[in-house]
């Protein structure tokens, strides 16, 4: 049940470095785009966290969270581009909202195990 949170944990962390150390330039009309892509990814991975710590995660659950998060924040961002309308940003309060409520509950548990 671990591993596979950890292997996702792992493997962003590689994909950051990685992502630091390769000298690629996306245009700025992408900036959106991966903005929400980042905070999808990083919702998944707190989600599934979270999920391992209730022992519940579900390692397909988690997967296809992963890509239907991304698909719709995407979907969101591309139709609000072509409508002129700045859609992803409901994508990013839902994200972030959920962020910092999983960030909350793996703080709590930490704590509350540590001084148990």
């Amino acid at each position: 049940m671990w591993v596979g949170v950890l292997l996702a944990a792992l493997g962003l962390g590689l994909g950051v470095l990685i992502g630091f150390n390769i000298p690629i330039v996306l245009p700025q009309d992408y900036a959106k785009y991966m903005s929400v892509a980042a905070l999808a990814a990083l919702d998944s991975v707190f989600g599934g966290i979270r999920a391992a710590m209730e022992d519940k995660f579900d390692q397909s659950i988690f997967v296809s969270g992963f890509f239907s998060n991304a698909l719709l924040a995407a979907g969101l961002t591309y139709i609000g581009d072509r409508l002129g309308i700045d859609l992803y940003l409901a994508a990013v309060v839902a994200f972030g909202v959920r962020l910092f409520q999983n960030l909350a509950f793996i703080r709590r548990y930490l704590l509350k195990k540590k001084f148990r």
